[in-house]
C-alpha cells in the first residue's frame, strides 16, 4: 500500500507566564496563564469548526491543559503521546532568550534559524527532535482524522522541518492557532 499524504492540525499550547516573560521552557512544566486559558478556549472553537475528531497532546502540563479545554468542548478524550514533548533545552531552560542572545548571539541565531546542526547546550539537538516528532506524527497520521496535535513551538518547528517547510523563529509561532501540515503517513491510516 502506498503511503498517503494527510492533513494534520498542529497548535502551540496556550501561553504561560514564562512564555510571556520570554523564558526558554523546554521540559520545565508551568501551568497556563489566564491569557493561555483564553487561547485554549479559542483553540477549542477553531477545532470545532475544523471538525476535529481526535486530539493528541504532549505530556507537559501546558499542552495537556490546552488539549483538555479543546477536548471538553468537543467531547473527546485527548491522547498523550510522549514523543510530542518539547525539546530538552539543557542549560538554557529558565533563561530569557534576550539574555542568552547577549552571551551567545551566534548560538541563539542558529536556534532561531533552526540550523540543522543546532544543539541546545547540555540538551537535545534539533535533529533528535525531528526524529521524535516524525515518530509521533506517524502515529497521529494513522489514527482517526481530522486530528489536532497540541504541542510546543519546538515540536511544530521540527514537524515543519521534517516536511521541508522552513519554520520561522519560535517567537513568531502564535499560541492556540491552528497550523495545517501535509504529512506523508505510513500506510494503514483511517479517516473519520
Amino acid at each position: 500500500m502506498t503511503p498517503a499524504t494527510v492533513e494534520l492540525l498542529l497548535a502551540r499550547h496556550g501561553q504561560t507566564a514564562d512564555n510571556a516573560g520570554g523564558l526558554i521552557l523546554g521540559h520545565r512544566d508551568p501551568e497556563l496563564s489566564d491569557v493561555g486559558r483564553e487561547q485554549a478556549a479559542q483553540l477549542a472553537e477553531r477545532a470545532r469548526h475544523a471538525g476535529v475528531a481526535a486530539i493528541w497532546t504532549s505530556p507537559l502540563r501546558r499542552a495537556r491543559e490546552t488539549a483538555d479545554v479543546a477536548a471538553a468542548a468537543l467531547r473527546l478524550e485527548p491522547s498523550v503521546l510522549a514523543d510530542l514533548i518539547e525539546s530538552d533545552r539543557g542549560s538554557w531552560e529558565g533563561h530569557a532568550v534576550r539574555q542568552l542572545a547577549e552571551v551567545s548571539p551566534g548560538l541563539v541565531r542558529a536556534f532561531e534559524d533552526a540550523a540543522p546542526d543546532f544543539v541546545f547546550p547540555g540538551g537535545e539537538s534539533i535533529q533528535q527532535q525531528i526524529v521524535r516528532t516524525r515518530r509521533a506524527l506517524n502515529v497521529v497520521a494513522t489514527g482517526v482524522r481530522p486530528a489536532l496535535v497540541v504541542a510546543h513551538a519546538g515540536t511544530i518547528r521540527a514537524a515543519m522541518l521534517a516536511v521541508g517547510r522552513e519554520p520561522g523563529p519560535e517567537r513568531a509561532l502564535p499560541h492556540g492557532e491552528l497550523i495545517a501540515l501535509a504529512w506523508t503517513a505510513p500506510s494503514g491510516g483511517s479517516d473519520r
